[in-house]
């Protein structure tokens, strides 16, 4: 049975937010997917840590149901206050937050701006592009060609090139929901992985946490999880071997393993 409770829109940063929310029951956990997963593309994680968490996924601004328009001003600081003000207008506190890629990185820069807002950090393969490093390894065209296809309407198979390893399943699921990925607003989210300097923010992290790498994804490497220790040393590390940049997409299980022996909690 599934654990899906409803959809919810939320107005915080002066926009209008859509989250899902699983569960219900145990401490409460926001999801923060990347640069573009809607909320529902994370659906079958959040059935799983429903188990243990109220588990409530963003569709970011740009994204899925939340408010889009062109020219949508979707650059991380913007995303990291509609995280921040999305908490003061749940009025939530000590909550587990965990993002992925893009998502990672709006959880570190919200997390550095107000310390005092989340319990946890669960940070899943941030880009660790950045002013002067090398670049983020999925370059813009991969998003932008296929989200231009998604938006005529695309099949599963058409899709298939673009994510060889996926499953029928998966692959269907974002030929469905691709096309509510805005372009200007990931053009400014891909920018921003090279432009915007999350380094100069881990430093600032107050709050414990989890950064669990991929293996075989490209987006860190083992020079990026050294600096990252002497950086945020509050941050424990973990790499899923066997799994690229979308990590429970690729070795689900692994993820599960990884996440439940950092959260003590049996996710598998």
């Amino acid at each position: 049975m599934s654990s899906f409770l409803l959809g919810y829109h939320i107005r915080a940063n002066g926009v209008r937010l859509h989250l899902l929310r699983y569960g219900g029951q145990g401490p409460r956990l926001l999801l923060l997917p990347g640069i573009t997963s809607p909320a529902i593309t994370w659906g079958f994680v959040a059935e799983r840590l429903a188990r243990h968490f109220d588990v409530h996924v963003l569709d970011f601004r740009g994204r899925g149901l939340s408010f889009s328009t062109p020219g949508v001003v979707a650059s991380l600081d913007a995303m990291a206050a509609d995280v921040l003000d999305l908490l003061n207008v749940l009025g939530w506190s000590s909550v587990t937050v965990l993002g992925h890629s893009m998502g990672a990185r709006v959880a570190i820069r919200a997390a550095a701006l107000d310390p005092g807002r989340m319990a946890r950090l669960l940070l899943v393969d941030p880009p660790m592009s950045g002013p002067g490093r090398r670049p983020y390894p999925v370059p813009l065209a991969w998003y932008v060609e296929s989200i231009q296809m998604a938006v005529k309407g695309i099949t599963a198979e058409e899709l298939r090139p673009y994510a060889p390893t996926w499953t029928d399943e998966q692959l269907r699921l974002r030929a469905e929901w691709l096309h509510t990925c805005d372009q200007d607003a990931v053009v400014q989210a891909h920018a921003g992985f090279h432009e915007d300097d999350i380094h100069a923010d881990l430093p600032k992290l107050r709050t414990p946490g989890l950064l669990m790498a991929a293996g075989r994804g490209g987006v860190m490497l083992p020079e990026d999880l050294a600096e990252i220790e002497s950086l945020s040393p509050g941050l424990s590390q973990c790499t899923a071997l066997n799994a690229g940049h979308m990590i429970p997409w690729d070795d689900e299980e692994d993820f599960y393993r990884l996440l439940g022996d950092y959260l003590k909690v049996d996710l598998r």
